[in-house]
C-alpha cells in the first residue's frame, strides 16, 4: 500500500498572507501614530496603580463608578496638573530664562564663604579648586551658557506646543478612565493573545511585562514625584524665585536619575551669594534630606515591581523624550526595561540539547 505525499506548501501564499498582515499592522499603527504616546503611558499607570484602584473601589461600596472618579481626580491632583503647570511654565519663560543665562556671559561666581574656606583639611584644597574653576580663562559662567542655550532650545523643540501637550494629557486621562471601568475585559483580552503566541508560557511573559511597568512607575516615576515635591517645597519656603520652574525641572531630572541637586545646590548657592544665610543653611539640610530620600525610598517601591539598571533608565529617558517628546519621558524607561526583562527570560529558558547533555555527562 503506497503513502500518500503530503501536498507542498504553497510559499506564494504564504508570503502573500504575512504580507497582508503586516500591511494591516502598519496601517493600522499609522492610524493611531497620534494616539500611541497617550495610549502607552496611560496603559503604564492603570497597570502601576490597578492594585490602588481595586482598594479604593472596596473603600467606596464596591462601586467601580466612584473609584474611577476617585482615581482620575488623584491622577490630575497629583501628577497631571503639576507636571502640566511645570512645562506650562518652562514654555512661557523661555525668553526669561534665556535671557537670565545669558546674563552670566562674562560674570565670574563668588568666592566661597569664610566660613566654608575654613572647614579643616578640606576647606583649603576645595577653595583652591573652587577658585581655579571661576577664575579660568573665561570662567565658569561663560563656558557654561553656550551649552545651556542648546540644552534649553533642544528641550524646548521636543516638548513642543502648549496645545499639543494639554491635548495629549486630556487623552491619556480619557483612556486610563476607560481602560478603569473595563480592566478586567482587557487584561482578559491580553492574556488571551499572549497564551495564543506563546502558551502558557506567553501567559507568563505577560505577567512579567506588567510587574516591570509597575517597578518602573513605582520605583522610578514614584520616586522623582517625591523628591521633587520636597524640593518644591523647600524653594518656595526659602524664597527662591520661579520655584513652580524649577520643581519642573527638578522632576524630569530625577526621571533621568540625575537627581533634584542639580537644582537644589544652585539655588543654595545663590542663597548665600546674596546674603541670606540663614535660608541658604536651612536649604543645604533640606537639600541633603531630599537627594539621600530615593537611597530608602526606591528600593521599597521598585521591590514592588522588578529591580532595574540606572543606566537603561538614564537611556530611555533621553530616547523617550527625543521620539515620543514630553511623554517619551515615562514611556521609554517602561519600553527599554519590559524588553531587557523579557528577552533575559527568553536567553534563559534555552533547553540543554542532547548532544550536549551526552558530552557533559560522566561515564
Amino acid at each position: 500500500m503506497s503513502m500518500q505525499k503530503s501536498p507542498a506548501p504553497d510559499l506564494t501564499r504564504i508570503i502573500l498572507q504575512i504580507l497582508w498582515i503586516g500591511i494591516l499592522i502598519a496601517s493600522s499603527l499609522w492610524i493611531l501614530r497620534p494616539f500611541l504616546p497617550s495610549l502607552i503611558w496611560s496603559v503604564m499607570i492603570v497597570v502601576a496603580t490597578w492594585p490602588f484602584m481595586l482598594k479604593m473601589e472596596t473603600c467606596l461600596w464596591r462601586k467601580r463608578g466612584l473609584a474611577v472618579a476617585a482615581m482620575m481626580i488623584a491622577m490630575l491632583t497629583l501628577f497631571v496638573v503639576p507636571f502640566s503647570l511645570a512645562i506650562v511654565a518652562i514654555i512661557d519663560n523661555a525668553d526669561r530664562i534665556a535671557a537670565w543665562v545669558t546674563s552670566f556671559q562674562g560674570q565670574a561666581l563668588p568666592a566661597l564663604p569664610d566660613w566654608l574656606s575654613g572647614v579643616p583639611v578640606v576647606g583649603s584644597k576645595l577653595n583652591t579648586a573652587w577658585e581655579g574653576v571661576r577664575t579660568g580663562p573665561e570662567g565658569i559662567a561663560a563656558r557654561l551658557v553656550p551649552y545651556a542655550g542648546k540644552l534649553l532650545s533642544w528641550f524646548l523643540s521636543q516638548a513642543g506646543s502648549v496645545g499639543i501637550i494639554a491635548l495629549e494629557f486630556l487623552l491619556t486621562v480619557i483612556i486610563a478612565a476607560i481602560l478603569y471601568v473595563n480592566g478586567e475585559t482587557a487584561s482578559k483580552g491580553v492574556f488571551q493573545f499572549a497564551r495564543r503566541l506563546g502558551g502558557h508560557r506567553g501567559e507568563d511573559v505577560a505577567m512579567l511585562a506588567a510587574k516591570t511597568v509597575r517597578g518602573v512607575a513605582l520605583g522610578v516615576v514614584g520616586t522623582a514625584l517625591v523628591q521633587s515635591l520636597l524640593g518644591g517645597i523647600g524653594l518656595s519656603v526659602a524664597g527662591v524665585p520661579a520655584a513652580t520652574v524649577l520643581t519642573g525641572v527638578m522632576f524630569m531630572l530625577c526621571i533621568a536619575q540625575l537627581g533634584p541637586g542639580l537644582v537644589l545646590f544652585p539655588a543654595v548657592i545663590w542663597l548665600y551669594w546674596s546674603g541670606q544665610t540663614t535660608w541658604g543653611t536651612m536649604l543645604l539640610v533640606w537639600t541633603i534630606f531630599a537627594c539621600t530620600i530615593d537611597n530608602l525610598l526606591r528600593p521599597i517601591l521598585i521591590k514592588k515591581g522588578a529591580d532595574l539598571p540606572m543606566l537603561l533608565i538614564f537611556a530611555g529617558v533621553i530616547g523617550g523624550l527625543a521620539s515620543f517628546g514630553i511623554v517619551g519621558l515615562f514611556i521609554g524607561p517602561v519600553v527599554l526595561s519590559v524588553t531587557l526583562r523579557l528577552l533575559g527570560v527568553w536567553v534563559a529558558d534555552t533547553e540543554v540539547s542532547p548532544s550536549r547533555e551526552d558530552a557533559g555527562a560522566g561515564p
